[in-house]
């Protein structure tokens, strides 16, 4: 599952750098999910499908615009809520680009539901340095809670998010992440 920023434009490095993820993510055999709408979302779906692979488009029946052009299948929630927890149900992990408050909200509960094990541990890689001073923000506070007793563990839940500067090493990251459970 890739989150990241609608506002992006073909031809622009952010849209290129996110085409070239969901083409790298296809070839190595990931099925490639997205928000669904335009930007980062669209541009991760429009890799798989030059391959000819299903691009995954996750939407809310609130938001007025369609899924993009590169949707092969749809799923569609009556809220951003629901559209979120699916999301992270549905996937097996997940990869952060620029983004804005939406990308933020997702990151946050993405973290939040591994951080106290709500979901089972799935990757979460930040492609770049974008959300770099979010989480240095969050490290001396957010600790990793036992959710029984909710006394926190010896790591801190930045333990959970790992950072690559390409997309070789955000595939080489899930793949050994992923690929070992």
């Amino acid at each position: 599952m890739v989150f990241g920023s609608h506002r992006p434009k073909p031809g622009e490095p952010e849209y290129e750098e996110a085409e070239a993820l969901g083409r790298a993510l296809a070839e190595a055999g990931f099925d490639v999910a997205s928000g669904g709408y335009g930007g980062i979302m669209e541009a991760v779906l429009k890799g798989p499908r030059q391959l000819g692979r299903e691009g995954i488009g996750y939407t809310a029946r609130i938001y007025a615009s369609g899924p993009n052009k590169y949707v092969s299948l749809e799923i569609s929630s009556a809220d951003l809520f629901e559209r979120i927890s699916r999301m992270l149900e549905q996937n097996s992990g997940f990869v952060f680009l620029k983004g804005g408050t939406g990308t933020l909200l997702e990151l946050a509960a993405c973290w939040e539901m591994v951080n106290k094990k709500l979901i089972p541990h799935k990757p979460i890689v930040c492609l770049g340095d974008f959300w770099l001073p979010v989480v240095e923000a969050l490290t001396a506070e957010a600790s990793v809670e036992n959710v029984e007793t909710l006394k926190p563990l010896s790591i801190t839940a930045a333990h959970y998010i790992r950072f690559a500067n390409t997309v070789a090493e955000v595939t080489d990251t899930l793949n050994n992440e992923i690929r070992r459970d």
